[in-house]
């Protein structure tokens, strides 16, 4: 009997015999486990806030809406409610009959998901006018983030010039744009968009801020020296003409002072090893280093503290500070004296301190100044109070003694001789101011 063509083509892809696999006790379990993962993937498909998508249980069935924790079986009641040979259950309708969410999302909803943080693509906004109205109402909602995500986007999607003056308009936009691009360091752009808004100072700031990439000490020297005719405000323009001068300074002392310091004929160099270059260092720390290993050089000398003093009109105040704190390092106790003493037109001495004697004593003991040095600083403060609690707390126990008798207060300055040691030099003196008969005492 002659087998009809569609007989032969059943019988050529037809067997009673299966494959010999490996997996053959295993495929039903595996099949079901694609199968669960089908399932949980509709989590990935499927945003929480849309309804429009049926959702089916293990056996097909519709069931209700999910929770957003999800409501699907773990795979061992899986395993317990499908039957043996259904291996894959129908999940879902065929994808035809389901919307395209993401075409479908308005610009609220699409700014909205920005703002909750979700996944959203913004390629479906093509137009020139759909990307602004993204960007507005993204403004709206007052979120600096979303307001950055969407112009990340269309700094991607348009070109600068429609950029810039599409951003000429919307001052908001325009400060988030401007921050983000320093945030993330495109001075080329910044530049441009500067250029473009004839905002002159702050195009002439942000070239300036160029010199930070600038490694090299003499490139950054004359990449300086180009920025001093830039249009800056009065004060942004000394600003820079200093700090070309400065390091234009600090290249000449340290070719100079590396030689010194190789060479090792320099005592102070030989005592205390530089820890550092003094390139690029703030003009305080240029001050200081000055201070502490070319004090006592002439004026004329560019290392000169005196000299960096005068160019840079360093206020008296940030002077003495900065040479108190460098000498009384090297202990030069001598210097600090001479620091604060001045003579006036007939000739006299007078100790005298800008900053205040207090500060002086704080600073002298942070150097671990010795107690007769604190005590002649102590002397010069001038408030009782101040006095007493200074020489109080740096243990200078004639001071407060001094100050107790010159107050005639009899019963502190018995309180304090309970405070000094026994048979001490300083009960003694305490003993002697007691019994003199010379003071009328307050007390």
């Amino acid at each position: 009997m002659s087998r009809t063509k569609v007989d032969e083509e059943e019988y050529w892809h037809s067997s009673k015999f299966k494959a010999f696999t490996f997996d053959d006790d295993d495929d039903e379990l595996c099949q079901l486990k694609e199968s669960k993962r089908a399932v949980n993937s509709l989590r990935d498909i499927v945003d929480d806030d849309d309804d429009d998508l049926e959702r089916v249980s293990w056996s097909g069935e519709p069931v209700g809406r999910r929770s957003r924790l999800g409501s699907f079986q773990s795979l061992s009641d899986a395993l317990s409610d499908v039957p043996p040979k259904n291996y894959a259950p129908e999940l879902r309708r065929p994808k035809g009959e389901y919307k395209d969410y993401s075409s479908d999302w308005s610009l609220s909803d699409t700014v909205r998901r920005l703002q909750k943080g979700k996944v959203c693509s913004l390629e479906r906004f093509r137009s020139l006018q759909d990307k602004l109205q993204l960007l507005e109402e993204a403004v709206t909602i007052h979120d600096g983030n979303v307001i950055t995500a969407v112009l990340i986007f269309l700094k991607r999607t348009l070109s600068k010039e429609i950029l810039f003056r599409e951003l000429e308009v919307r001052q908001i936009a325009l400060r988030h744009l401007i921050h983000f691009l320093k945030e993330i360091g495109d001075q080329k752009m910044l530049l441009d968009l500067f250029r473009y808004l004839d905002r002159t100072e702050e195009l002439a700031l942000s070239q300036y801020q160029e010199h930070l990439n600038i490694q090299d000490p003499e490139k950054r020297k004359e990449f300086l020296k180009s920025c001093i005719g830039l249009p800056f405000s009065v004060e942004d323009a000394a600003h820079v003409q200093d700090h070309y001068t400065l390091l234009e300074r600090q290249i000449i002392i340290e070719v100079n002072d590396r030689h010194l310091e190789s060479s090792g004929q320099t005592e102070i160099f030989r005592k205390h090893p530089r820890k550092a270059s003094i390139l690029n260092m703030p003009l305080v720390t240029t001050l200081f280093y000055s201070c502490f290993y070319h004090y006592t050089e002439p004026e004329g000398t560019f290392s000169s503290p005196i000299n960096l003093k005068k160019t840079f009109k360093i206020p008296d105040k940030q002077y003495v500070l900065t040479a108190l704190a460098a000498r009384a390092k090297l202990r030069a106790w001598q210097d600090v004296d001479a620091l604060f003493t001045t003579k006036n037109w007939l000739g006299y001495t007078k100790k005298r301190a800008p900053i205040g004697f207090h500060r002086v004593v704080e600073i002298l003991h942070k150097n671990n100044a010795p107690v007769q040095v604190l005590q002649e600083y102590i002397r010069l403060v001038e408030d009782v109070d101040t006095k007493l609690n200074l020489a109080t707390k740096f243990k200078c126990h004639d001071v407060v003694i001094e100050t107790y008798r010159d107050l005639k207060d009899r019963q502190q300055l018995i309180a304090y001789r309970c405070k000094v040691d026994k048979a001490s030099v300083e009960e003694e003196k305490i003993d002697g101011i007691l019994s003199s008969t010379q003071i009328r005492w307050k007390n």
